[in-house]
C-alpha cells in the first residue's frame, strides 16, 4: 500500500496487442510567437496500454507536449504520431482516438451526470441505441449508477472527478491524457481514481499523466522528467533514482524545480 491508501503499485504491463507504440515523438519542438521556446527537441516513445508519467515543474513543458499530441497546438518543427497517425496532418482524426482530462473542471452543472455523459458522447460520435448501451455499462464499471440523475453542481470534487473520467472515456478511446487531474481532491478520492486508471490500462488503453503528487509519479510504468523544455530523464522509477542520485521521486522533483528557479532568476 502507498501513501494516499492507493494500490501497491502499477499494472503488470500492456496487454498482448498491437507491437506499435502508441506514441512516437521526434524531435519535437514548439516556439511561441514570443520567442519562448515551450518544448526543445523532444524525443519520446510511449508503449501500447502502459501508464506513463510526465513530470517537471510548472513551465517545463509537460501542458504545451500535451497539447501537441492532442492537436491542439502545430509544432513548431518535428514530428510526432498518436496511435499510429501524424499530429501535424490528422489532428482532427486522432481526437477521436483520445480522451483529455485537465485539473480544470469541464462539466455543465446544471445537467445531470447522464446528461453530462450523453453529451460528450455524442461530441465524440456515439449515437442512438450504441450510446445508450455504452453510456449503462460505463457507468456501471465507474460506479455512477446510483447518482445517474444528480446535478453535476451538486457532487462532491471526488464525484465530479470520477464524472469528468467517465465523460473523457466514454467513446472508448486508445489514449487518455490526464493533465493534473487529481488536483484539489481528497486522498480516498485519488485511490478511487488510480484503481479506475489501472483498470483501463488493463484493458488495453494507454495513458499519459501529469501530477505534482509523487505518490501518484511512483505508480507509473515508466517517468519522463522535463526541464525548461528539455527531456532530461526517462526510465522506471529505479531508473530514474539512479540517473539523478536522489533517494526519492519527491528529491528528484525538488532538484528541478530549485535548478530551474535558479536558472530563470
Amino acid at each position: 500500500m502507498t501513501a494516499g491508501g492507493a494500490p501497491a503499485g502499477p499494472p503488470a504491463g500492456p496487454p498482448a496487442g498491437p507491437p506499435a507504440d502508441a506514441v512516437v515523438i521526434e524531435g519535437l519542438r514548439k516556439v511561441f510567437h514570443s520567442g519562448l521556446v515551450a518544448v526543445d527537441h523532444l524525443d519520446l516513445t510511449i508503449h501500447r496500454g502502459e501508464v506513463f508519467g510526465l513530470l517537471g515543474p510548472n513551465g517545463s513543458g509537460k501542458t504545451t507536449t500535451i497539447r501537441m499530441l492532442c492537436g491542439l497546438l502545430t509544432p513548431t518543427a518535428g514530428h510526432a504520431s498518436v496511435v499510429g497517425h501524424d499530429v501535424a496532418r490528422e489532428p482532427e482524426f486522432i481526437r477521436t482516438k483520445i480522451g483529455y482530462m485537465s485539473q480544470r473542471y469541464g462539466l455543465y452543472d446544471d445537467l445531470t451526470v447522464y446528461e453530462n455523459l450523453r453529451f460528450y458522447a455524442t461530441v465524440y460520435g456515439l449515437h442512438g441505441r450504441a450510446r445508450v448501451e455504452r453510456l449503462d455499462k460505463h457507468m456501471e464499471a465507474i460506479g455512477l449508477t446510483s447518482r445517474r440523475d444528480q446535478l453535476a453542481g451538486t457532487l462532491s470534487g471526488g464525484w465530479k472527478q470520477r464524472l469528468a473520467l467517465a465523460c473523457a472515456t466514454a467513446h472508448e478511446p486508445e489514449m487518455l491524457f490526464l493533465d493534473e487531474p487529481t488536483a484539489g481532491v481528497d486522498p480516498a478520492a485519488r485511490r478511487a481514481f488510480w484503481t479506475s486508471i489501472y483498470q483501463l490500462a488493463q484493458g488495453g488503453t494507454t495513458i499519459l499523466v501529469t501530477t505534482h503528487y509523487m505518490d501518484e509519479a511512483e505508480r507509473c510504468q515508466r517517468l519522463a522528467f522535463l526541464s525548461r523544455g528539455h527531456l532530461i530523464g526517462l526510465g522506471t522509477v529505479k531508473e530514474i533514482l539512479e540517473h539523478f542520485h536522489q533517494p526519492t521521486i519527491e528529491d528528484v522533483f525538488i532538484e528541478l524545480q530549485e535548478r530551474d528557479e535558479g536558472a530563470a532568476a
